[in-house]
């Protein structure tokens, strides 16, 4: 039975690639597209931002980096980042739980909720807050009278950025924990196992890549949020800028060195995003090959 499955793989490979087989001229006229997009689109202007931070000598660099402005716009996109990515690790690993282990009413509305973020504009996400919270909001009576403080401040920086940055832990788990299915969350509980020791000792294994790689996605886009960000924080100087704000200060004070200085520590954020990105999809491939492997011996 495996040497028939294996040759009607076979099969299909070659058919495949008869299929997609083009004149090596089309090859390398998307080959040279691709790589002159990358270049003019992803390298060149990732490329710009260091020369231009370092255009006026390190020690301009370095004094841009330490200025109590820069210090407290890193201290307060560490802290909202801090809050943010656990408080969504939260509610991913419990979303996806409900969406892929148990049918109920609703859950569609609940999949459409999560994804809500990626349809709205950031923009939009600030203005409700400001709805919500501001003097003439819903809530802002009642938060002037016991003197709270929301809009303007950390909370309501932390509170967009965690409405902007929901959907990504939950989308990465929602379809592998269908993928999973429920057979070996049953058999532990069969096996005499409470809730808590099944989730930490059979789920969470099992989703700890694609949970990481939700994690390292939510946290380079929690740090690098600037639309919803702008519109609740009030742009206090030293007080409630974000290192995105405080780039848009700066070059819009012609202080370009100083503003590409800052930029780069962004742009380092990505590079390790990207790099953490690719070694946890390598783990992910590495982990599906045993599976598959065992789905063909079978």
């Amino acid at each position: 039975m495996s040497l028939i499955t294996n040759s009607n793989e076979l099969a299909d490979k070659l058919q495949s690639r008869d299929a997609t087989r083009e004149p090596a001229w089309v090859k390398y006229l998307l080959l040279t597209i691709a790589l002159i997009f990358f270049l003019s689109c992803l390298i060149l202007p990732l490329i710009l931002v260091f020369v231009e931070a370092f255009k006026e000598g390190i020690q301009v660099y370095l004094s841009a980096l330490t200025t109590p402005d820069t210090l407290s716009a890193v201290k307060l996109t560490l802290l909202t980042a801090a809050i943010a990515v656990p408080l969504n690790v939260v509610f991913g690993i419990a979303a996806a739980w409900c969406v892929a282990k148990y049918q109920f009413r609703g859950k569609s509305i609940l999949t459409t909720v999560i994804d809500m973020p990626f349809s709205v504009s950031p923009v939009i996400a600030g203005l409700m807050l400001v709805l919500i919270f501001g003097t003439q909001g819903w809530l802002g009576e009642w938060l002037s009278e016991h003197d709270i403080k929301i809009l303007y401040a950390t909370p309501a920086i932390v509170l967009a950025t965690v409405f902007i940055t929901v959907p990504f832990v939950a989308r990465e788990l929602i379809p592998l924990m269908e993928a999973q299915g429920t057979e070996e969350e049953e058999a532990a509980i069969v096996l005499g196992a409470s809730g808590w020791q099944t989730f930490w000792k059979v789920t969470l294994p099992n989703i700890k890549w694609g949970l990481l790689y939700g994690v390292i996605l939510c946290n380079a886009r929690a740090m690098g949020e600037f639309g919803a960000v702008s519109v609740v924080s009030g742009h206090i100087r030293g007080e409630t800028n974000t290192l995105p704000l405080h780039v848009e200060i700066l070059y819009n004070e012609y202080t370009f060195s100083a503003a590409f200085a800052v930029s780069s520590l962004l742009a380092l954020l990505a590079i390790v995003t990207l790099i953490l990105k690719t070694w946890v999809e390598s783990r992910q491939e590495k982990q599906a090959k045993p599976d598959t492997n065992a789905s063909t011996v079978s």
